[in-house]
């Protein structure tokens, strides 16, 4: 943290190392549940830019990747419920392994709609990983076969988490500072 971003934050809640340790445990859980079938990744813009380039560089270089944006937030600090499709697929998923990588759940909504979404397009499977979880923000029980670190239920930025397009180049990450987004401290 720079002496200048550092009244930004509360706290670092993961490090650069947690991270690492994270994406290689959940590259190898996938690389071994994976390993003869094909499977399609399918990041979730622009959150899961950092997680999927580093995941990605931790599985078969074979592995293909797609993007897909949605959104639920706006620029706000809490999801509306309402999902947008903001960029579409440009793979077809039909009888294809699709594992989603998110950057973060927590209410479950968005993520609960998307894999409904790409299920419904044919995919042979749907499974998610998430570099985070915030377990106690679920309203809508969501199942993420791949978690990477679960963190407490505060607005968090780094990584690819970002508020209002900035801190998302962090490599760590931070709850932020309520001051920042005019909010009430967690």
């Amino acid at each position: 943290m720079t002496d200048e971003d550092s009244s930004d934050f509360l706290r670092v809640v993961a490090t650069e190392e947690d991270i690492r340790l994270a994406l290689d445990r959940l590259a190898a859980a996938i690389r071994a549940d994976y390993a003869d079938r094909d499977l399609l990744l399918v990041g979730v813009l622009k959150g899961a830019v950092m997680t999927m380039a580093d995941l990605a560089r931790r599985l078969p270089a074979t592995v293909p990747m797609d993007w897909m944006a949605v959104s639920s937030y706006g620029a706000g600090t809490r999801s509306s419920g309402v999902v947008r499709i903001l960029k579409d697929l440009d793979a077809d998923v039909t009888g294809r392994n699709v594992l989603i990588v998110e950057d973060i759940v927590d209410s479950g909504r968005t993520l609960a709609w998307l894999v409904a979404n790409l299920r419904s397009r044919g995919a042979a499977s749907v499974e998610v990983a998430a570099m985070f979880r915030k377990p106690d923000a679920a309203v809508i029980k969501t199942d993420v076969r791949y978690v990477g670190i679960e963190i407490p239920n505060e607005f968090v930025v780094g990584f690819g988490l970002d508020y209002a397009e900035r801190y998302r180049g962090l490599p760590f990450v931070a709850a932020l500072a309520p001051h920042v987004y005019g909010g009430a401290p967690s």
